[in-house]
């Protein structure tokens, strides 16, 4: 059984003197004249869209020339493409909304929350057999999605200020009504009843807007992770696709010889597990979706390497998930290497760090961007969005 994959990464627009987040998302995709690459809700991000592939490898060259073909054209603006769960320098700017008559909904309807969606996350699709294989295995894979938001962790700043938290993405995310762990359904048609109820409490106006941790793609023949931030480095995307693409493989075999276990309906767990992720990171406890008591999120992750070695063999995907994990708990989260690298100079540098990684380098580069004389350090930020 051949399980394809695919992902789609966000990257917030940046000004590559300032470092701020700025609302021109539409001149660098006007740039680009190429599929695969939309808008998002704010006009300060861009979307890239991956082609579907066998191989991680084949998905790690598509996503570094995405990477590429969005750096050249944001670069020939003096602007730059990060990807992170939220950049350090940036302001609100109220109602700041790509055109178009859905987004102008969600500006209207969430007000605040949607103000407020300065965030980047990325997405990997995963073949499943079908729609209805694809709604019980939401019920499988879920206990072991926030060791992936430890993974893809990016984002302790907000605004101009260190959040204590590993992804703060994450705390603004949860506040649609739809967000967090998925419910467990026996069927597609009992899944798409519950849709339907939400839709016509008006609580959201389409499937689309089902922003589970996990859902059946609205549109593919896939099951969709979504509870990660944006990763700096591609690595950690192909990591955490890896990893997806294992648990979808042992739920869909365990679903097919009736070994699937029952569901006991008590998901507040799931919810404290992923705030857990959220506020650690890599670099304190998660929540062990075996034993659902605190543990070291190292223990955790290689735990759960270990029960899903068969399933990553059979995929082929066993060396290389064995190795980019080891070097992701050697180096910590993304948002640890970004608070360190504040802490050692100010904000602009973990500004400089997310740059570099997101083009592929191991740290700042030379030339970067043009560094200000006196550079801003944590403290709340004037300018960025919408200025």
């Amino acid at each position: 059984m051949t399980l394809r994959i695919g992902a789609e990464e966000e990257f917030h627009v940046l000004d590559v003197e300032s470092g701020r987040l700025v609302p021109r998302a539409r001149a660098v995709l006007d740039r680009l004249h190429r599929p695969g690459f939309t808008t998002e809700l704010q006009r300060s991000a861009v979307e890239s869209n991956s082609a579907v592939h066998d191989t991680l490898d084949a998905l790690f060259t598509d996503l570094a020339r995405s990477r590429r073909l969005l750096d050249a054209s944001a670069s020939s603006l003096g602007l730059v493409t990060v990807a992170a769960g939220t950049v350090p320098l940036a302001r609100l700017s109220p109602r700041d909304v790509t055109a178009g008559r859905r987004y102008r909904h969600m500006a209207d309807a969430y007000r605040r929350v949607a103000d407020e969606q300065l965030i980047c996350s990325a997405q990997v699709h995963v073949d499943i057999p079908d729609r209805d294989t694809a709604v019980r295995a939401m019920c499988l894979v879920a206990p072991w999605l926030p060791p992936l938001l430890a993974l893809s962790a990016s984002s302790p700043f907000w605004l101009g200020e260190d959040t204590g938290y590993a992804s703060w993405r994450t705390m603004l995310w949860q506040r649609w009504p739809t967000a967090g762990p998925p419910g467990c359904y026996p069927d597609a048609a009992a899944y798409d009843r519950a849709l339907e109820e939400l839709i016509g409490s008006g609580a959201i106006s389409d499937a689309g807007m089902a922003y589970q941790d996990v859902r059946p793609s609205a549109h593919q023949h896939t099951l969709e992770l979504r509870i990660c931030d944006a990763c700096p480095r591609v690595e950690t995307v192909v990591l955490v696709a890896g990893l997806f693409r294992a648990l979808v493989r042992d739920a869909c075999e365990r679903l097919e010889h009736g070994d699937a276990g029952r569901c006991d309906g008590h998901h507040e767990w799931l919810r404290a597990a992923s705030w857990r992720a959220a506020r650690s990171g890599l670099e304190g406890a998660l929540v062990d979706p075996v034993t659902r008591r605190a543990a070291p999120a190292h223990g955790v992750l290689r735990g759960m390497t270990a029960r899903l070695r068969p399933a990553l063999e059979a995929s082929g995907d066993w060396e290389s998930v064995h190795e980019l994990l080891a070097r992701a708990l050697a180096e910590g989260s993304a948002a640890h290497r970004l608070r360190q690298a504040a802490e050692r100079d100010d904000l602009l540098a973990s500004v400089d760090l997310l740059i570099a990684e997101t083009r592929g380098a191991a740290g700042p580069r030379g030339g970067v961007r043009a560094r200000p004389a006196r550079a801003p350090r944590l403290s709340p930020v004037a300018g960025g969005a919408g200025s």
